[in-house]
């Protein structure tokens, strides 16, 4: 299996290539990409170094799965020149989320669909993949009528100028305008922008949980809406999510499927404190589940906070696990 990932050197990148190894995925060839500055470096990978690439070369040599974490545009000019060789491209960008033609994926609810016609599928937002996965197995048992969210999102998802950023501040630095990734300062502060705002007063990002949670679920009758809070936290997204659902809920019935889901881990015991943080998720693959309790204000109403580590099942996780749903069903 020759296996390309596009990004090799960003932050999703980075973890890309720790994923693929702790995975033990069926590499026989691997191959860095990343911009023209950083042609001809090593990357360490498996206990040997590889020289990093350019595009045009990684497409001449034809790899069988293509992992995009590079942006939206270089997604949007490179991925079909990939797919037209007959490269499977899996996509971390907001490029293709939204296309009607793509898929969007996240293996625990509907890798099902992906068929050997699929040369570019979508990897789906950081805060949407986590809050999904524990969201499904309950849409599919009891309906969901109506969600509200609230996120509270690590500095890391913005990249390497966002940490830049933080840690400057954090040592007692003052970053020029030109060095912050953010409007404002990050360290000590909570910032309730993520991503560009648009017409309609909400951020990008909140438009994106709303409108990819539909396509992943499969049901544009979903009413949701979303705050997008930008956290001094390093690695690990936090969700307030609150429910509103077309039938009677059980709590004990919601934790036993809940508890069984795949790719999921309750923490859900109050008496000793115990609950889903970022620092329990970090370097982890789980989506973590917990203060699981009735909306007490309105029929068949739920909250739950979820929390996973934004750079592994928010991103590079979830695409690994889509390459390997693919070789396990042949379908690359």
């Amino acid at each position: 299996m020759k296996v390309a990932v596009v990004g090799a050197t960003g932050l999703v990148g980075r973890v890309m290539n720790e994923v693929l190894e702790e995975f033990n995925f069926p590499i026989s060839e691997y191959i860095p990409v990343a911009s023209s500055r950083s042609i001809g470096k090593l990357i360490h990978y498996r206990g040997k170094d590889y020289p990093i690439v350019g595009m045009e070369e990684a497409l001449q040599m034809v790899p069988d799965i293509a992992i995009f974490s590079a942006g939206g545009s270089t997604s949007l000019e490179w991925a079909p020149k990939f797919a037209a060789k007959g490269t499977v491209v899996i996509d971390n960008s907001s490029a293709w989320r939204m296309d009607p033609t793509k898929k969007l994926i996240v293996p625990e609810i509907n890798a099902g669909q992906l068929t050997i016609e699929d040369k570019i599928i979508a990897n789906p937002n950081c805060s949407t993949i986590q809050m999904v996965v524990a969201l499904a197995p309950l849409h599919k048992k009891y309906g969901i009528k109506r969600l509200v969210i609230s996120t509270y999102q690590s500095f890391t998802g913005t990249g390497a100028k966002a940490v830049a950023q933080y840690e400057a501040e954090k040592n007692g630095g003052n970053p020029s305008k030109e060095e912050m990734a953010y409007h404002y300062q990050i360290f000590e502060n909570c910032i309730p922008q993520c991503d560009v705002f648009l017409d309609n007063r909400y951020t990008k990002e909140e438009m994106k949980l709303v409108h990819e949670t539909k396509k992943i679920l499969s049901d544009d009758s979903l009413k949701i809406t979303a705050t997008a809070v930008r956290v001094p936290v390093n690695g690990g997204h936090s969700e307030s999510v609150n429910i509103e659902f077309n039938q009677p809920i059980d709590l004990a019935e919601i934790n036993k499927i809940l508890t069984e889901a795949e790719g999921i881990t309750v923490i859900d015991d109050i008496e000793h404190f115990k609950y889903p943080m970022p620092l329990y998720a970090k370097n982890k693959n789980e989506v973590f589940v917990g203060r699981i309790r009735r909306d007490e204000s309105v029929e068949n109403g739920l909250n739950m906070w979820i929390v996973a580590d934004n750079l592994r099942k928010g991103a590079a996780t979830n695409a690994v696990q889509i390459a390997e749903f693919l070789v396990k069903h042949k379908l690359v």
